[in-house]
């Protein structure tokens, strides 16, 4: 088996909704433009507060994803 190299990147996600789904937002986004991603890890999580209620949850990912060989 080959040596391999991975990049990390690191994302916000958000969602009305839930942290959850905050964190999957990130993931299909960045999945649409990343190839061969690998590992998702929440690194943070919180919530913007509008008029003393929650108005989104975010969920800041770190995504890693294997680098190609050329050649």
């Amino acid at each position: 088996m080959a040596d391999s190299v991975y990049k990390f990147i690191e994302l916000v996600g958000t969602s009305s909704e839930s942290w959850e789904k905050a964190a999957a937002a990130a993931v299909t986004q960045a999945s649409t433009s990343v190839r061969d991603l690998r590992v998702a890890e929440i690194v943070q999580l919180d919530v913007a507060i509008e008029d003393g209620k929650i108005k989104s949850y975010r969920a800041k990912v770190k995504l890693s994803f294997k680098l190609e060989r050329k050649g």
